[in-house]
């Protein structure tokens, strides 16, 4: 069956049959679409279901990418509108085969990135008898655009991958896989992405496990509490100066798509650019509207701390030197946050803080983080703390705090293998510096044109990539992520009380307080500022 042929609910599918790294087969479905295209009038609403076609669609090529500008190359892709596709990876068509499935969501700021197999290969996983769907979701403006009208409320990036949870919950098992036994996943803005769907009233009963790797919704960069306003100075730098948010619509969908793209940067304010990453459109708290479903409409640590999350298994971590990757970029910053170090605080911080008080916090940071010295552009593990504890750490380990007392089971983990798989911390010339940073995880997950040859040439990046997948798979599978005690380490979940978590390093071994002593940094001043 070179071209199989399979029947879900909008019609019929053609895709290819591909070799495994072991010389086995499996079936690749490319470029399915999951939702309408949103383009015109759909510009920036929600994702509508898709309507039926006659005969039968090729799957054989991903669709196209949405409309983005590269988060570190600021390369802009121009793509397609038309981009709500989803692709799936299977070993097997029978439907009563019950495989496990895994739906992974890229990250990328919530400004790039895609699902597509230059990156998101299936061959390492599919070897641990998985199916593995990957998904493309609007993007920076196009996604995250709120008017804060029932037309526009925000947020629809975020639906565009309910709605792409909705079609595998309702077609997965014509491709083999088990409706009853999905498990989220992602990476980065992905990562966060997943802690929103364990928050969101849209998202239960379409998933039942979920990984979050280097991100949740805790992390400033992850949210917008401005959207309307932002909204307003897109319309006002493209020329289109209203207060009416229905002409600001109307002028939007008119203009055409390539003016849209990187607008974050296009639009926020000098002292925006002091304070993190240029990710200004994401997710915000809907205002309910008659006859609208919002995706979130109370603020998510309030959901957090309340308990309202999914209760499913879940893993979350993050890797040791997060921020080694942005260190590049943020250089142009160096010095006037070596001098007013209150700019190393999060935005949260530095707006709710009296001027005086913020001051406080930035000399502590000075004394704390570099005693009291000038940071100079040597200073890379220093400066990589800086922007890796309050913007990803400080979040992930508060989330932690509280998901684990609202999840069935919560595993936690510290990824700090060093490897030539490592390809982030090379391309940000880092590849000297001690640990893993912000996405270097991705390349022991998945084949793609940067790690097929160390996993064909060396025989530890191969036994690292088969030992993570088998750790993640396992979890897919049963929500128990080392269930036959392989590698001598029982990865318990992780309680407040124990705060164990998994150490994954040239060993696996179970941690306790590696960054312990900057985290109670940052928590003593948040619980000053009362945002504990």
């Amino acid at each position: 069956m070179n071209n199989p042929v399979v029947l879900i609910s909008s019609g019929k599918i053609r895709g290819t049959v591909v070799s495994l790294l072991d010389g086995s087969k499996y079936y690749s479905f490319k470029g399915i679409p999951y939702a309408q295209p949103p383009v015109g009038k759909l510009r920036f609403k929600d994702p509508l279901p898709l309507e039926p076609w006659y005969g039968i669609l090729d799957a054989i090529e991903h669709g196209p990418v949405c409309p983005q500008k590269k988060l570190i190359s600021e390369e802009i892709i121009e793509g397609s509108e038309n981009c709500l596709f989803l692709n799936v990876y299977t070993r097997s068509l029978k439907p009563d085969s019950k495989i496990p499935v895994m739906v992974f969501i890229h990250g990328g700021g919530f400004t790039s990135g895609s699902g597509d197999s230059d990156i998101h290969g299936p061959e390492f996983l599919l070897q641990h008898d998985v199916i593995l769907v990957t998904i493309n979701y609007r993007l920076e403006v196009f996604g995250f655009l709120c008017l804060d009208i029932p037309e526009v409320p925000g947020n629809a990036g975020l639906k565009d991958q309910v709605a792409a949870l909705r079609w595998v919950k309702n077609n997965v098992s014509q491709f083999g896989g088990d409706p009853e036994n999905i498990t989220i996943w992602g990476g980065s803005a992905g990562g966060a992405s997943v802690t929103y769907h364990m928050i969101s009233p849209m998202t239960k009963g379409l998933f039942h496990k979920a990984i979050s790797q280097s991100g949740t919704f805790l992390s400033e960069w992850t949210n917008q509490t401005d959207g309307k306003e932002r909204a307003f100075k897109v319309g006002k730098y493209l020329g289109k100066d209203t207060d009416d948010p229905y002409e600001l619509l109307e002028f939007l969908q008119s203009v055409p798509a390539k003016e849209l793209i990187g607008m974050s940067n296009k639009v926020e304010t000098d002292l925006e650019k002091l304070f993190g990453f240029p990710t200004n459109f994401t997710c915000v708290v809907e205002t309910e509207f008659l006859n609208t479903e919002p995706f979130i409409a109370e603020k998510p640590i309030d959901l957090l701390i309340s308990g309202k999350v999914h209760d499913v298994p879940h893993i979350a971590g993050y890797c040791s030197a997060e921020g080694l990757v942005f260190t590049r970029l943020q250089l142009i910053n160096l010095n006037v946050k070596s001098k007013l170090p209150f700019y190393f605080l999060t935005k949260e911080l530095f707006n709710i803080e009296s001027k005086d008080k913020v001051v406080e916090f930035g000399n502590r940071i000075k004394k704390f983080y570099y005693d009291n010295k000038q940071l100079t552009a040597k200073d890379v593990e220093i400066f990589s703390n800086l922007l890796t504890d309050p913007h990803m750490l400080y979040g992930i380990h508060k989330y932690a705090f509280y998901c684990a007392e609202a999840c069935k089971s919560f595993y936690m983990y510290r990824f700090n293998l060093d490897t030539d798989l490592n390809i982030i911390k090379k391309k940000a010339r880092c590849e000297t510096k001690a640990g893993a940073c912000h996405g270097d995880d991705i390349f022991y997950f998945f084949k793609n044109y940067l790690n097929s040859d160390l996993y064909q040439n060396q025989q530890k990046s191969k036994e690292n990539i088969n030992m993570l997948t088998k750790i993640w798979t396992d979890f897919a599978k049963t929500g128990n992520p080392t269930p036959d005690n392989r590698w001598n380490v029982i990865w318990k979940p992780y309680t407040r009380s124990s705060k164990e978590y998994l150490r994954i390093d040239n060993t696996l071994s179970i941690g306790k307080g590696d960054d312990e002593e900057r985290m109670n940094f940052w928590n003593d001043l948040y619980a000053e500022a009362g945002l504990s």
